[in-house]
Parts: C-alpha cells; structure tokens; sequence
C-alpha cells in the first residue's frame, strides 16, 4: 500500500512539473520574442487550461491561491481580461469585480475574500491616490500585481502606490505565478 502511495503522489508531482515547465516556455517565449496577437494569447491561455485539465492537477500550485481582479479607470479591460484567462489557464481562483471599480468596493471585496493576490490594470497616473488607499487597507497577506500604462510611464508609480509588483505584460505574470508557486512548495 505505502509503494502505491508514493508511486501516485510522483505522478501527481510530476504533473505539476511537467505543467510548470510548459507555463515556463510559454512565458519565456514570449519574454524573448515579444507577445503574440490577441487571439494566439487567448488560444494559448485556451491551451494551458485544457493541458492542465489533462493532467489532472490544480495548476501551478497544489493548493490554488485567490486572486481578485478589478480595474479603477479601465472602462475595455482588454489587458485585465487576458490576466484573467491566463490567472484561470493556471489555475488560481478568481473573483471577478469588473471594471471601473470604487476603491471602496475594491477594499470590501478583498477584506471578504482574503485574496493571495489583487490583479488590477491601471491607465492614468490620476488613480494614485485611489490606489494608494486600496494599498493601505488590503489584509496582510494580499500582494497588488498591477500593470498598465501609468506603471510603464512612471517607474516610481509602483513604490509610491504600494503596489508590490508591476507586470509589463502577461508574460512578466506568468513568470511571477511561477515564482510563487515554486516558493510555496
């Protein structure tokens, strides 16, 4: 009984290595070569989700983490839409709140979920303070991963704002997601 155990448990864990690495290469492709159109992200988003329901696992982490993503100022979301197919095609559990959000709706929504993470996109540098606030108040444990132009146009912008990490595009996410689950085993 106990060899059987182990001979399952190297199959699940090579399963999750197996999905890390093609997640690795999607994203390293990209890094190296810039990103695809829109519609090759959504079907390699499409693609990843399908490979992991294959495989059988949970994704990126054997115990997925939450995100909770919204927009302050992004009335398309187009960038916030494929985070989110990507943060699902990876597994992580979402909580959608949509665009053009409050803070206040922001704050409430994370206080009630306790998220691992807030996904937000951020166009215009006014969001500052709006931002900040969100910031100040998330629980402890809740990192902003934000991305969008006010980030690539002000380096400083993330510092100032208490957004822990600024993501260029997709590709910089998925390098962050496989980061934290590495780090989470």
């Amino acid at each position: 009984m106990q060899q059987r155990y182990v001979r399952i448990n190297t199959v699940m864990n090579d399963g999750y290595k197996i999905f890390r690495d093609a997640v690795r290469e999607t994203a390293d492709g990209w890094l190296a070569d810039g990103l695809p159109s829109r519609q090759v992200l959504e079907e390699s988003a499409a693609r990843l989700r399908n490979f992991r329901k294959q495989m059988q696992i949970q994704g990126l982490w054997e115990k997925p983490p939450c995100m909770v993503t919204a927009t302050l100022d992004d009335g398309l979301g187009q960038g916030l839409e494929i985070i989110e197919k990507f943060a699902d095609a990876i597994g992580m559990r979402l909580v959608c709140l949509g665009l053009l959000q409050p803070a206040a709706a922001v704050v409430d929504a994370c206080l009630d979920e306790e998220p691992d993470f807030l996904g937000m996109t951020i166009l215009h540098f006014d969001t500052e303070e709006e931002l900040t606030t969100i910031a100040a108040q998330l629980p402890q444990k809740t990192r902003i991963v934000a991305g969008g132009p006010a980030f690539t146009g002000d380096p400083d912008f993330a510092d100032r704002t208490g957004t822990h990490y600024a993501a260029k595009n997709v590709a910089a996410f998925l390098r962050l997601m496989l980061s934290d689950a590495v780090d989470a085993h």
